[in-house]
């Protein structure tokens, strides 16, 4: 993975590099990102060098508080969570059951995500933070692929560390009031430990058999199983 400075935007990567079963995953095709609401005239600048399609996993109501700036870039909106984010923190879901929830109830837009970064573009998937709903589509996605699973896994783990600090003690400071009782608040918006994204693409497997059977069951074409592998991995030619 390469981690990109893209002014205004923090959270940004290129996944491309990776190693996968027939090769590695392509540079350039499938970025993420925390969310864009801040991204300088610079910044926007070096997302239309690099993106041709944006796909924003927020819902209505964050789009409507903080929206995008104009892009010249086909951006496809798929809100993940079925309820608001905060009735994660109501609830007090651990990571480990919002993504299990993710899976289960929202996996007709995961499928439909994934089919955009299938159609052979540079494609940037982002959300509010790029955590959750972003680490779980494009973990999916480059599990669906063959990428390597440990690759995939500190893919998701390194978002922890590329959090602004003035936003998690921000974050967390309002946690603490509005939901003082709330044991895994603190999880929720700040951490990504590996052993989440371990558990979670294990209970694929476990379920489905694999994240691409969980995409096939979920509504995707063998076509664009097919169209997601030419996108994502490119071959490596082996040492003579």
């Amino acid at each position: 993975m390469t981690i990109l400075e893209v002014d205004g935007v923090f959270n940004v990567r290129d996944v491309g590099g990776m190693p996968a079963e027939s090769g590695r995953i392509r540079t350039g095709t499938l970025l993420r990102s925390g969310n864009l609401v801040q991204a300088t005239a610079v910044g926007i600048a070096e997302l239309e060098r690099r993106v041709t399609h944006i796909v924003d996993l927020r819902d209505g109501q964050e789009v409507a508080t903080a929206p995008s700036p104009p892009l010249s870039m086909t951006t496809t909106h798929l809100p993940l969570f079925l309820g608001s984010v905060t009735s994660f923190f109501e609830e007090d879901l651990s990571l480990g059951q919002m993504y299990r929830q993710l899976v289960e109830e929202s996996a007709a837009r995961i499928v439909d995500a994934i089919r955009v970064i299938a159609q052979n573009e540079s494609t940037l998937v982002h959300c509010t933070v790029g955590k959750d709903r972003t680490g779980v589509t494009v973990a999916l996605a480059l599990a669906a692929v063959g990428a390597d699973r440990e690759a995939v896994i500190a893919d998701y783990a390194l978002t922890a560390s590329q959090l602004p600090e003035e936003r998690n003690r921000r974050i967390v400071t309002f946690l603490q009031t509005q939901h003082p009782e709330a044991q895994h608040a603190l999880a929720l918006a700040t951490l990504s430990p590996a052993e989440e994204m371990r558990a979670l693409l294990d209970e694929v497997d476990a379920r489905w058999g694999s994240a691409a059977e969980y995409l096939l069951a979920n509504g995707m074409a063998h076509t664009d199983l097919i169209a997601l592998q030419k996108t994502l991995v490119e071959e490596v030619a082996l040492p003579r």
